[in-house]
């Protein structure tokens, strides 16, 4: 098991292979559907920063945050999978969520020096693990609003890096 602690550095990064188990602690985004697309056009008019939001070396976790807790939506709907190779450019470099994803979101990610980790869906376990949640952008979404939770030993598995996947 590979311990890592937010925010993740290139080098970090880099020595992650598919497949590698890992434990996560430390500040990470939330997103799905509604507010990553936000997200992207906030950083590419280089406003994110206005929101409160620091990508670099960022990981974000494809949920939305609600009473009951928080577990993994499907990465490979359109409205989040489009976001991964702009978030990663702009720093991001972990998307957690689950399913597979495209062969071309696997390249973008490569050569941006990001991955793509599955989580399981075990919203009590993550409950648990979770100490800290605050919305940061976009409270008018609700529960798809972007958080900024405070976890401890998430756990997940490395399902894309370095243009490999775990789903070829």
């Amino acid at each position: 098991m590979i311990e890592l602690t937010t925010p993740l550095s290139d080098e970090t990064i880099s020595k992650l292979n598919v497949g590698d188990v890992v434990t996560l602690t430390g500040y990470i985004y939330t997103g799905r559907d509604a507010v990553l697309p936000k997200i992207v056009k906030a950083a590419e008019e280089g406003t994110v920063k206005d929101l409160g939001i620091d990508l670099q070396g960022a990981v974000i976790f494809h949920t939305a945050v609600s009473p009951a807790g928080v577990g993994p939506t499907s990465s490979n709907k359109v409205e989040i999978e489009c976001t991964f190779e702009p978030l990663s450019r702009h720093g991001v470099k972990m998307h957690l969520g689950k399913g597979a994803i495209s062969k071309e979101t696997v390249k973008k990610l490569a050569e941006n020096n990001a991955v793509f980790a599955v989580i399981p869906p075990v919203t009590a376990l993550l409950e648990s693990q979770t100490e800290e949640r605050e919305v940061v952008a976009f409270p008018e979404l609700g529960m798809e609003a972007m958080n900024r939770l405070k976890v401890v030993k998430y756990q997940a598995i490395i399902g894309a890096a370095k243009g490999r996947s775990i789903y070829d």
